[in-house]
């Protein structure tokens, strides 16, 4: 529609003179029309500052801002200047003369004076009242322009040059860094600014550095922006005005044009490559001010612009998700920004409003449609507000299923976040659910002990009689995991503290096993049964003592465990401590009462399962407590024969100095004795060990064998050589023969290993039958 009035006032224009055009004069429209659509050729190629005429063409108001833009995109200069005249043209007569005089008389001053004498010419060539542009430039001519001086009163000089011609005729001195020579200069200066006289300010500038603060801090590009002088800005973007300088209050120009919704501006500076981001003192970008303004054509121009010059970079809509700024979220929003774009760490808007906990503009992302993944669930866990979740979950509650809010609420209480715990069952999660592994909420809260989670759960109605699948209770994973809170709750609430787990286990058998003395008082404090026994027999103390738990033992013991119930192998706590090696536990139970010569069915004492083991201290600790030496179990075994055949040599010392000697020869039901299992068994030291404390070494077993025989059946070179070679007392008898009739020698032959032929080297050297 505008088009077509603009060709309607044109038609009218070849019919009817203007006063607006020409002032008191009256003139017929079309012929600087007719001069440019003539002389396009010679205008297209003969203008070379295209830009200065385009700054000059704006500031005199013939061509709006936005024809700058337009052009921008033309590289080649005679297409830029002929797209600039064909606009010239469609504005009509009073813009085609305005391009003549002044504009191309002060960019292109001999390409003025060609055109010029070419329209004077064709005048005397008509001879009619056709006269038009000629008479007007001789009009202005004569008239000359007035622009502010120095007095305000003189006029300029006609000829004023733009950037492109100065350049030529100024030497480097001039292009030096100079302040205004004079206060008057200097107000004349911002004065042209301030009202976008652009001829002005190019006589006044000249050989000015334009980055000079003209104005307390202030440049000039923050002054042309400020009053949204956007052919001042161009300007003095073509002398080299730096964009990102920053005012006292750390404004840039981007800054000032943005707060006063000056938008041609702004994206000139922008597309410029003025910081969309740079941030003032109060840490406010351009966008921020806009905004706060309510200048949402500048905020959507500026969006626009982040939105094409920046990848995976912080926005304006990520700060403001930070800063919990859920105004400037709308703005920002309702004027294209993107809601999920994401920066340099790959995270969008909403997971940093989550991560902050900024309800009012997580609100207006989800809102927005922004997208919900599984960073941002994290983010929302790691929070911890009941209240972000809530309004989290009410947008995403829709787009997850029954098993993704179940499987949530898992991962909730594992984590022990009660504010999620709470928001998912108040957004449909089963409290009562069970995953693949037969574990409900309860049964995990106190596995895990994450009392926080548990506590929640409790108000929800959940079942607290749940059990594992091998009937393991809420409260015996609560005893397990240490934790207080969740088993006072548990008995609070009324369970049994005897109630039965697996293989009869109560949880004071998992209080004794785990060591928990605070516990264990709760529980008997509360009812349980402190000699109750598991399916295999243990009562409290039996666990608590085969674990070496001194606190438990003592707790039990303070509350009259029964020391001397034995399990289903009859064996006593002591049995358990000893057998484990656990010396405290000893000496406690020992303290207690406990009968250090109590068999267990296979009339093993705990003396007998020490030494077996090796815990020298223990054996010792035994010994204290009147354990009897020379005890013999099923099979006539003494401590001393454990010892010998598993080769537990301080044990056998700590034994053989009991003063009772008489053991070393002590004989089981196949009248083997200690230096037989040690021989047999290849402990070399212990060998030794006996026949220095008055070992037979030629004492028969049941087979006639002598410890000889043994050691050459199996084959232990070094112990062979220590029988051999004892000379303290009696020796080895090599000759002796065995319930076969076999010498050592002849045992040793039997078998085709090395060792064994080492052996019988070894003994017919002794014989000398062999050298």
């Amino acid at each position: 529609m505008k088009f077509y009035q603009e060709q309607l006032c044109l038609s009218k224009a070849h019919c009817f003179p203007s006063e607006a055009d020409m002032g008191s004069t009256s003139f017929t429209n079309p012929y600087a029309i007719e001069v440019i659509r003539t002389k396009k050729n010679e205008l297209v190629s003969g203008i070379s500052n295209t830009e200065d005429l385009l700054d000059l063409l704006i500031s005199n108001g013939v061509l709006q801002p936005d024809s700058r833009a337009l052009m921008s995109s033309i590289s080649v200069r005679e297409e830029k200047n002929s797209r600039m005249l064909n606009i010239l043209i469609s504005r009509g007569e009073r813009a085609c003369r305005i391009f003549f005089y002044p504009c191309l008389k002060r960019v292109e001053p001999d390409l003025y004076q060609y055109m010029r004498t070419y329209v004077g010419g064709v005048n005397e060539g008509i001879r009619d009242a056709r006269r038009q542009l000629i008479g007007y430039l001789l009009e202005k001519d004569k008239q000359g322009l007035v622009k502010y001086s120095k007095s305000n009163k003189e006029p300029a000089p006609e000829s004023i040059q733009p950037k492109s011609l100065a350049n030529k005729a100024t030497s480097s001195t001039e292009q030096i860094k100079q302040i205004p020579k004079s206060e008057s200069e200097h107000d004349s200066i911002l004065k042209a600014v301030s009202s976008g006289d652009l001829y002005l300010l190019q006589e006044l500038l000249r050989g000015l550095d334009v980055n000079t603060a003209f104005s307390s801090t202030d440049t000039l590009l923050h002054l042309a922006a400020e009053h949204g002088k956007e052919a001042i800005v161009y300007f003095l973007l073509r002398q080299g005005a730096k964009l990102n300088l920053k005012d006292r209050e750390g404004h840039t120009a981007l800054h000032r044009a943005s707060e006063r919704g000056h938008t041609a501006v702004a994206l000139a500076l922008v597309k410029a490559g003025a910081d969309i981001h740079a941030l003032d003192l109060m840490s406010k970008t351009p966008l921020h001010l806009a905004a706060q303004n309510g200048h949402e054509s500048t905020v959507k121009a500026l969006v626009h612009e982040e939105k094409k010059s920046l990848k995976n970079q912080t926005t304006v809509l990520h700060m403001a998700a930070i800063e919990d700024d859920a105004t400037l979220a709308e703005v920002l929003l309702r004027n294209g920004a993107l809601v999920d774009t994401r920066d340099g760490r790959r995270k969008t808007a909403l997971y940093h409003a989550v991560r902050h906990g900024n309800e009012k503009t997580a609100a207006v992302l989800l809102k927005a449609g922004a997208q919900v993944d599984s960073v941002i669930v994290d983010a929302a866990f790691e929070l911890n507000r009941k209240s972000l979740l809530s309004l989290f979950l009410r947008y995403v509650q829709k787009s997850m299923s029954q098993n993704e809010i179940t499987a949530a609420l898992f991962k909730a209480v594992r984590r022990n976040l009660d504010g999620v715990v709470a928001a998912l069952i108040d957004h449909g999660a089963d409290v009562n659910s069970c995953n693949e592994l037969g574990y409900t909420p309860m049964l995990l809260a106190a596995e895990l002990g994450n009392a926080e989670a548990f506590k929640v759960l409790v108000t929800k109605k959940v079942r607290l009689d749940e059990r594992l699948p091998n009937q393991i209770s809420g409260l015996h994973l609560a005893i397990q995991s240490g934790s207080m809170q969740i088993a006072q709750i548990l008995l609070d609430k009324g369970l049994d503290p005897n109630i039965s787990g697996p293989k009869d286990q109560t949880p004071l058998h998992l209080s004794a096993l785990h060591n928990q003395p605070a516990l264990m008082a709760l529980l008997l404090r509360v009812g349980a049964q402190i000699n109750s026994i598991t399916q295999d027999g243990f009562t409290a103390l039996h666990l608590a003592s085969q674990s070496g738990h001194t606190e438990a033992v003592a707790q039990l013991l303070e509350g009259k465990a029964d020391i001397h119930v034995k399990d289903r192998q009859g064996r006593t706590a002591l049995h358990w401590a000893a057998a484990k090696g656990e010396v405290g536990v000893i000496q406690l139970l020992l303290t207690s009462g406990s009968d250090a010569n109590a068999t267990e069915k296979k009339k093993k004492t705990p003396l007998h399962l020490a030494a077996m083991e090796g815990h020298t201290k223990a054996v010792s600790a035994l010994m204290a407590g009147k354990a009897k030496v020379g005890a013999k179990d099923m099979d006539g075994c003494s401590p001393l024969h454990y010892a010998a055949r598993n080769g537990k040599e301080r044990v056998a010392g700590v034994l053989l100095t009991s003063g009772k000697s008489k053991i070393v020869d002590d004989k089981n039901v196949w009248r083997r004795n200690p230096l037989h299992l040690a021989a047999e068994h290849g402990h070399e030291l212990l060998v030794g060990l006996l026949l220095e404390n008055g070992a037979k070494i030629n004492c028969l077993d049941n087979n006639k064998d002598t410890p000889l025989h043994c050691a050459c059946r199996v084959g232990h070179v070094g112990t062979v050589q220590r029988l051999i070679n004892w000379t303290n007392g009696e020796r080895a008898n090599l000759q002796a023969t065995n319930n076969v009739n076999k010498t050592a020698l002849q045992v040793a032959e039997a078998e085709d290993t090395q060792a064994h032929q080492n052996i019988s080297t070894l003994l017919k050297k002794k014989m000398f039958l062999v050298k």
